[in-house]
């Protein structure tokens, strides 16, 4: 019956991930904590994976579409990548299982999920008043930073927040996004978003499976049921209020956020 449970959950936060976009480790880490009851850094780690699985799919069908601004991929990860690595180092040297280090992952996490939730909120209304394409006036140099150094600078806190919590390569990074490329349309935002979430959250989940924090017959039972859900929450994006779920989704990552911050 638990592995049916695994899968049920992996489809709950397909279908969510394929309906709003939000990253599935928003979501599937404080579902791992308290409705399975996994040690943090188990459930952080194996997410990280799970998170790289599900976003690779759609960085390939944005990739095909030529949606995605490599060079804003590329100028976040050059923050983001460095700092994951240092931060596996210091879980590494730490001791992930330390109960010092669970706690700060814990903290870490419920701020990353209030963050999230915010950002989800933003993201809903910002959706409903920006159209799909912004005006050749806005366009001019869209990827263009506000300042070079800001999205090394940005990347590099996702990237350490990514690595401690599986939380932030999602709402949080479109947010970031939003902020140091303002003349980026929102949906290529979003796609350079994807994109980005998937090296990052790919090395993170390696470095901690080579901690030993990830439960490889776990990911699998998770990918099972969140490949499909992903496929059927694409297909009744249209079909259902984008804003009500994306609302009612924020209040969710509030209350696990407070949760968590409780611990």
């Amino acid at each position: 019956m638990q592995d049916l449970a695994f899968s049920l959950a992996g489809l709950f936060v397909g279908l969510v991930v394929g309906l709003t976009g939000v990253g599935g480790g928003s979501l599937m880490t404080p579902i791992l904590i308290f409705f399975f009851g996994m040690k943090p850094h188990l459930a952080i780690g194996t997410d990280l994976l799970f998170a790289a699985g599900t976003k690779f799919g759609g960085s390939v069908q944005l990739a095909r579409a030529k949606r995605i601004d490599w060079i804003v991929v590329g100028q976040m990860a050059m923050g983001s990548i460095p700092a994951c690595l240092v931060t596996l180092y210091a879980l590494d040297q730490l001791g992930a299982t330390n109960p010092e280090v669970q706690h700060v992952m814990t903290t870490t996490l419920g701020v990353a999920l209030m963050l999230t939730a915010v950002a989800t909120l933003y993201k809903a209304i910002k959706s409903q008043s920006t159209p799909a394409h912004a005006p050749a006036a806005q366009t001019h140099a869209p990827t263009r930073p506000l300042h070079p150094a800001l999205p090394v600078l940005f990347g590099a806190a996702i990237g350490t927040l990514v690595t401690l919590t599986s939380v932030g390569a999602g709402a949080i990074g479109v947010l970031v996004l939003m902020m140091v490329y303002p003349r980026l349309p929102l949906t290529r935002i979003v796609a350079a978003d994807i994109a980005h979430a998937v090296p990052l959250t790919l090395v993170a989940g390696l470095g901690h499976a080579g901690l030993g924090t990830v439960d490889w017959l776990l990911l699998a039972k998770l990918l099972a049921g969140s490949l499909p859900g992903i496929w059927i929450g694409s297909h009744l994006t249209h079909r259902l209020p984008e804003r009500v779920i994306r609302g009612l989704l924020s209040l969710l990552l509030a209350y696990a956020g407070t949760k968590l911050l409780a611990i």
